[in-house]
């Protein structure tokens, strides 16, 4: 990862506590861009459970970091996952999604879906690219962020990134 890729990445992972065992999960790592600083944050500390649809993918982050349980299943699917691995409530997730993947699905936005399984405290992290956020789309997942978290934050905008991104920060969602 480059350097302008770096200060997105950190920004990204920033709510990641830095003591106790916390469970994050990344949604969409693709090739690992933000994996390998979660990995970092953590230092062997909690569970890092990434959740990829590309099955390639899943595999490859598997083997690259031997640190993370590393998954081929859609983000819709994170509460029977979490369940599976009795790991109870995430305290972070960190997603690479882009926002089509947050459509809601029968009337229920994905980040509904991810907050009823998220610790109190619990934050979320979404990277977007700047020239996006006044899409359809960015501005439906703003308003589903607000309804469902009581404090969404929008970064300034990294300008180092190529292309340009902001990083959305939800903290500690509403019960369901």
């Amino acid at each position: 990862m480059g350097p302008s890729s770096r200060a997105l990445a950190e920004q990204m992972v920033a709510p990641i506590p830095l003591t106790g065992d916390p469970v994050v999960v990344e949604l969409g790592p693709g090739t690992g861009a933000f994996t390998e600083v979660i990995q970092r944050r953590l230092a062997g500390r909690g569970t890092h459970l990434a959740v990829e649809l590309n099955q390639g993918w899943a595999a490859d982050l598997g083997h690259r970091y031997p640190g993370v349980e590393s998954v081929c299943d859609s983000a819709r699917r994170v509460p029977e996952l979490l369940a599976e691995r009795g790991l109870g409530k995430a305290d972070v997730v960190v997603s690479g999604l882009p926002w089509v993947a947050h459509a809601p699905v029968d009337g229920v936005p994905l980040v509904r879906v991810l907050a009823e399984v998220m610790a109190p405290e619990g934050a979320f992290t979404q990277f977007a690219y700047t020239w996006t956020r006044w899409a359809p789309p960015a501005r439906r997942q703003h308003a589903d962020l607000r309804a469902t978290f009581e404090e969404t934050v929008v970064s300034r905008t990294v300008w180092r990134n190529l292309p340009p991104a902001v990083v959305y920060l939800a903290r500690r969602p509403h019960p369901a």
